[in-house]
C-alpha cells in the first residue's frame, strides 16, 4: 500500500515545453514545465494518456481504477485492498501465475499494484518491445477476471493479506499506534476510519459474491485511466489499446463519493500500548482536501516544522533539548479530506508530557509569529528539488503514476506546472494563516504510544466455505470470450541499448573520479565513497565506521551542524552520510545550478570534520536510542542475530551498523578521529558523479575542492572468514508475537566470483523473483507469508547467502521445512528450460530499467570502484547472463547451497515455535537476546 503526499514531481525535460515564469522572491528558478502528453477517451469510457520519451528502450504502463476505501460499503472495510490482490489471480485467458512469469521473463521492473484511500493502481515497466504483453495482461484482468474467480483464490489471498497485516501493522513498531490515529480522527462510518488494509475480521468477512459485485461495479473501463509513458509510437500504441481494451463493456457509472467529515471541535486523546521501548506521539488535524486552497501552504508548513535537520522541531527537540529521537510532519492529501500529522519519538527516559509541551511550544510560536522568509525559501527549495528528483523514473511511483494522480484529482494530467507555480507563490503570511486556521489545539487528535502489550484481535481462520459443484468452471462473465486473447503476444524486435560505462580520471593525490553525463534533468547526484565500512571496524568497537560517518555532518572547522543543515536546505539540496559493509559514503543531490556550492559543503564535511565533543555526545545518545528502536523491529533483530550467529562476536561483520550499546558508550572522540584519519584518504576514495555536468567542468570543480586533500596510504586489511556459532537453530524470544521473522543464512561468495552470472540466475529461480519457487510455494500456494526472498550478499570478501521472510506463527516449522525442500530441489535437478529462460531473461532484459535515474547509474559506478571491477564491466554483463546454462545453475546450487551449513534464525514466540522446530533435525536451539547477541555470562 502506498499513500500520496502532495506535489509528487515529474518533470522530464525531454518531455516538456518550458515557459519561464520567475518568482519575485526566488531569483534563480527552473522554468515551469508543461507536460507533453496526449489524452483521449475510448468509446467505452477508458481514458488514455500517452507520453513519448525515448531516453531508454522501456515503457511504463500504469492503470488507475478510481476506487478505494472511499468507496467501500460499511462492513467491508479493507475490501479495496483485498481486491487489489485478487486482480493478480487467474483470468479467463491467463492461468494463475502465468502473467507474473511472462512479465518477469520479459524483463519487467516496477511490476506491482497498490491501494490508496481514493484509488487502486496496477503498473509495470517493460522493455519497449514488450508493451503489447503488458497491455494483454492488464486488459484480461479488466475484462475477464470474473469468469474464473473462485473460492480457492479468495481464501488464499485472505491468508496473504492477513499475513500482510500481521507484518506491516501488528508486527511493525508503532503500527497499531498509527492505526489508532485514524480511529481518533474519523467516526466509525467514515471511509478513512479504518486502515487501508482493514482488520482481520474485515478481511475474513469478504465473500465471493462480494468480490464479484465489487468487480462488476468498479472495474469497468469507464472507471479507469491508463497512462503509457516511454519509448512508444503514439499511433501504434493507441491502436494496441483499442485492440485490447476497446471492446470491453462499460460498467454502470460510478459517482465520486461525497462524504461529510465531521470537524474535530475539541481535543481527542488516546493512549495505545505496543511492543516498543520508546514513547511516540502522533498529532493529527483535518485539513483541506487535495489541491484545494490551504493544501499547498500546509505542505510548506510541514517542511518548516519537520522537514529534516533544518526544521524547527528537529533543531529544538532533537538537537538543542535532546528529548526527541525522530521527528516528522506531513500534509497527507486525499479526495474527501486531508490530514496534517506531526509524529515524534521520544528519547529514552523522556516523559511524554515534556515532549508534547515542547511540540506545542513550537506550534504556538509558528502561529503567533509565522516563519521567516528564509525558512519558507528553504522549504520551497527542498520541496521543489525533491519534486525534480522524482521525475527521472517512468514507472512505479514515477511519471506515469503522477499523470494519473493529477488526472484523478484535477482532471488535468498536465497539472504539474500549476502545482509548482502555486508552491513558489507560498509566502510566510500564507503559512502563518493556514497554521492558525487549521492547526489549533482544540481541533486535533493526539495518540500516545507507550511500551506495553498491544490489544490485538487476530481470530483464527474459519473453515473455508465448501466449493460449489460449479467450482473451477467458467461462469458468466461481463465480456464475451475471444479465442485470440488466449495466446500471449509475441515481442517486437529487441531494442538496442548500451549500459552506461562512464568516464574516469584521477587526481594527483590518488582520488578516483567516476563520471556519467546525463543532461535529461537539471540535477546532479554525487557520492563520495570511502572503501572502508563496517568490515573495517576494530574487534572491540563494532559500529565505529557508522559512528564516524554520522559525525561528518555534525560540524567542520568552519561550519556548525545547524549551519550545514541550513545551507544545504537553502540550496534545495540533500546531504546524507552513512556506512555499509564494505564502504562508507557521503551522498549529495542538488540542482545543476547549485551543484558547485553544494559540493563545497560535501568537500568540507569529508575533509575538515571537527568531531566537536558536544556533538559526539549528542550522536552517542542518538545511536543508543537507535539501538533501542532496532530491538523493537523483529526483522531487524533477525538480521543482526543472523550476522552474529554466522560471523561470530569477534568478527566485524557479526554486528549491525550500529554495533552494540557497550561499544557505543565506550567510543571516544579519539577513536572517531583516528578512524577518519586512517580511512578517509584520497587513495581509498572515489567521487562518483552522475547528472547534468560535463566532464571538463567536473574536473575543474573536483580539482579545486579535493586537490589539496593530503595523500596517504590506503589501509589494506580485510577481515577473515566467519567464526560463528556451531548451532544451526537460533531463537530470539518475543512472547506473544503473532508472526515469526525468519532468516536462513549460509556461506556465500565475493562479488568478483566468476560464478556471479550463474548464481544470479539460480537465485532468481529460487527466491529472487516474485514468481520464484520459494514465493510461489510459501505465499501463493500455502499462504504462510506476505512474501519471501533470497539472495547472495556479494561482499568484497565472501559474504553470506540469505533467505528472508516473516511467516505466520503457526506455520513457522512448516515454512522452514518448505524452505529447505526448495533449496534441495535446486541442487537435485537442472532447471527446466522454461524456468531457466524466465530467470535468465528476467535479469538480462530488465537491465535498461535499472539505469533510469542518476542515483541508479551512480550506484552501478560505485559498485565498480568498491569491488574492483573494470570500467567496461556492464558492457560484458549481458553476454555473461545470456550464456548461463541449466547445468551451470545446478553446479552453482550444489557448490554454494549446502543446507547442512545453513543456520535458521527465528524471532518470535519461543514457546510456540520451538516445538515446531524439533522435528526438523536442526539440533538444540541457541537463544540470543534482542541485540542478536548471546546473553552475557554472570560470574
Amino acid at each position: 500500500m502506498k499513500t500520496f503526499s502532495l506535489l509528487k514531481p515529474f518533470i522530464l525535460l525531454s518531455l516538456f515545453m518550458l515557459a519561464s515564469l520567475p518568482s519575485a522572491d526566488t531569483p534563480a528558478q527552473t522554468p515551469l514545465p508543461t507536460v507533453a502528453f496526449e489524452k483521449t477517451t475510448l468509446s467505452n469510457g477508458l481514458q488514455l494518456i500517452l507520453v513519448e520519451d525515448r531516453r531508454l528502450p522501456i515503457v511504463a504502463v500504469n492503470i488507475w481504477y478510481h476506487v478505494g476505501p472511499a468507496n467501500e460499503a460499511p462492513g467491508l472495510r479493507g475490501f479495496a485492498h483485498l481486491f487489489e490482490h485478487m486482480m493478480f489471480s487467474a483470468t479467463r485467458h491467463i492461468p494463475r501465475g502465468l502473467a507474473d512469469q511472462l512479465l518477469e521473463g520479459a524483463g519487467a521492473t516496477d511490476s506491482n499494484g497498490s491501494t490508496d484511500y481514493d484509488r487502486t493502481n496496477y503498473y509495470d515497466t517493460v522493455p519497449s518491445n514488450q508493451l503489447e504483453l503488458a497491455l494483454w495482461v492488464h486488459a484480461d484482468r479488466m475484462g475477464y477476471l470474473l469468469d474464473v474467480l473462485d473460492q480457492k483464490a479468495l481464501t488464499n489471498q485472505q491468508d496473504v493479506v492477513r499475513n500482510e497485516r500481521r507484518q506491516t501493522v501488528e508486527g511493525e513498531p508503532y503500527g497499531v499506534v498509527e492505526e489508532a490515529l485514524a480511529h481518533a480522527m474519523f467516526p466509525k462510518d467514515h471511509p478513512y476510519y479504518s486502515p487501508i488494509i482493514g482488520s482481520h475480521a474485515d478481511i475474513q468477512a469478504a465473500k465471493l459474491e462480494d468480490v464479484r459485485q465489487f468487480f462488476a461495479r468498479y472495474y469497468g473501463p469507464n472507471n479507469a485511466s491508463i497512462v503509457i509513458a516511454g519509448d512508444i509510437d503514439k499511433a501504434r500504441t493507441r491502436a494496441l489499446v483499442e485492440r485490447y481494451f476497446g471492446g470491453l463493456r462499460r460498467s454502470e457509472p460510478v459517482a465520486r463519493p461525497i462524504v461529510a467529515t465531521p470537524p474535530i471541535t475539541s481535543e481527542r486523546r488516546v493512549v495505545v500500548h505496543d511492543r516498543v521501548e520508546l514513547p511516540r506521539i502522533y498529532m493529527g488535524w483535518l485539513t483541506p482536501k487535495a489541491y484545494q486552497p490551504g493544501d499547498i501552504e500546509l505542505a510548506v508548513a510541514a517542511e518548516i516544522l519537520g522537514g529534516g535537520k533544518s526544521s524547527r522541531l528537529y533543531k529544538k527537540l532533537v538537537y538543542e533539548r535532546q528529548i526527541a529521537q525522530e521527528i516528522d510532519a506531513a500534509q497527507n492529501s486525499y479526495g474527501i479530506t486531508s490530514t496534517f500529522v506531526i509524529d515524534v519519538i521520544a528519547r529514552n527516559g523522556v516523559d511524554v508530557r515534556t515532549l508534547e509541551a515542547a511540540i506545542d511550544a513550537e506550534l504556538a510560536e509558528l502561529r503567533e509569529h509565522g516563519p521567516s522568509q528564509r525558512e519558507v525559501e528553504r522549504a520551497r527549495n527542498s520541496l521543489e528539488t525533491a519534486l525534480l528528483s522524482s521525475i527521472e523514473k517512468l514507472g512505479g511511483d514515477g511519471l506515469a503514476d503522477q499523470l494519473n494522480h493529477y488526472n484523478q484529482y484535477t482532471g488535468d494530467p498536465g497539472y504539474l506546472g500549476k502545482d509548482i507555480e502555486q508552491l513558489r507563490r507560498v509566502s510566510p503570511q500564507d503559512v502563518q494563516r493556514v497554521v492558525r486556521a487549521y492547526l489549533a489545539r482544540s481541533s486535533r487528535a493526539v495518540v500516545t504510544g507507550l511500551p506495553g502489550s498491544p490489544v490485538l484481535n487476530d481470530p483464527p481462520r474459519p473453515r473455508a466455505p465448501r466449493a460449489s459443484k460449479a467450482a473451477g468452471k467458467a461462469v458468466q462473465g461481463i465480456n464475451t470470450p475471444e479465442a485470440w486473447r488466449a495466446k500471449a503476444p509475441k515481442p517486437g524486435p529487441a531494442p538496442g541499448f548500451t549500459l552506461p560505462q562512464g568516464e574516469t580520471f584521477r587526481l594527483a593525490n590518488g582520488l578516483t573520479v567516476l563520471h556519467h553525463h546525463n543532461p535529461a534533468l537539471p540535477l546532479v547526484s554525487a557520492q563520495l565513497l570511502i572503501k572502508s565500512g563496517n568490515a573495517a571496524n576494530p574487534a572491540l568497537l563494532p559500529g565505529l565506521a557508522g559512528f564516524t560517518a554520522q559525525m561528518l555532518e555534525e560540524g567542520t572547522a568552519t561550519r556548525s551542524a545547524p549551519q550545514i543543515a541550513d545551507e544545504i536546505a537553502q540550496l534545495g539540496a540533500f546531504l546524507d552520510a552513512g556506512s555499509g559493509v564494505d564502504a562508507s559514503s557521503v551522498s549529495l543531490l542538488a540542482l545543476r545550478a547549485n551543484f558547485a556550492p553544494a559540493l563545497d559543503i560535501l568537500a568540507d564535511v569529508v575533509l575538515h570534520p571537527a568531531f566537536p565533543t558536544a556533538e559526539v555526545e549528542r550522536q552517542r545518545a542518538s545511536r543508543v536510542n537507535d539501538l533501542i528502536q532496532q530491538r523493537d523491529d523483529p526483522e531487524a533483530v533477525a538480521a543482526v542475530a543472523a550476522a552474529g550467529a554466522f560471523w561470530g562476536s569477534r568478527h566485524p561483520k557479526g554486528y549491525g551498523q550500529l554495533g552494540t550499546e557497550p561499544a557505543i558508550r565506550s567510543v571516544t572522540r579519539e577513536d572517531l578521529v583516528n578512524f577518519w584519519r586512517r580511512h578517509y584518504v584520497p587513495s581509498n576514495a572515489a567521487l562518483v558523479v552522475s547528472g547534468d555536468v560535463k566532464l571538463a567542468e567536473l574536473k575543474a570543480l573536483v580539482e579545486s575542492r579535493f586537490g589539496a586533500w593530503k595523500t596517504a596510504e590506503a589501509p589494506d586489511s580485510e577481515p577473515g572468514g566467519p567464526e560463528g556459532s556451531r548451532a544451526r537453530l537460533v531463537v530470539v524470544d518475543e512472547p506473544g508475537a503473532g508472526q515469526t521473522a525468519l532468516r536462513v543464512i549460509g556461506p556465500g561468495v565475493a562479488r568478483t566470483t566468476p560464478d556471479f552470472a550463474a548464481l544470479q540466475v539460480m537465485n532468481g529461480a529460487l527466491g529472487g523473483m516474485f514468481s520464484s519457487r520459494l514465493n510461489n510455494n510459501l505465499r501463493e500456494t500455502k499462504g504462510y507469508t506476505y512474501g519471501i526472498y533470497s539472495g547472495f550478499r556479494f561482499d568484497r570478501t565472501p559474504g553470506p547467502f540469505l533467505i528472508d521472510s516473516t511467516v505466520e506463527r503457526a506455520h513457522t516449522g512448516a515454512s522452514v521445512r518448505e524452505i529447505f525442500r526448495e533449496v534441495e530441489g535446486m541442487r537435485e535437478a537442472p532447471l527446466p528450460a522454461a524456468e531457466l529462460t524466465a530467470a535468465r531473461d528476467a535479469l538480462l532484459l530488465s537491465l535498461p530499467g535499472q539505469f533510469e535515474t542518476n542515483a541508479d547509474v551512480g550506484a552501478s559506478l560505485a559498485e565498480l570502484f568498491v569491488y574492483g571491477l573494470p570500467l567496461d564491466y556492464y558492457k560484458g554483463l549481458p553476454a555473461q547472463l545470456r550464456a548461463v546454462t541449466a547445468g551451470q545453475v545446478q553446479d552453482v546450487a550444489r557448490k554454494y547451497l549446502d543446507p547442512q551449513q545453513m543456520k535458521v534464525i527465528a524471532v518470535g514466540d519461543r514457546k510456540r515455535i520451538l516445538p515446531q522446530m524439533q522435528p526438523l533435525g536442526l539440533g538444540t536451539a541457541e537463544v540470543r537476546d534482542s541485540d542478536g547477541q548471546l546473553p552475557r555470562q554472570t560470574p
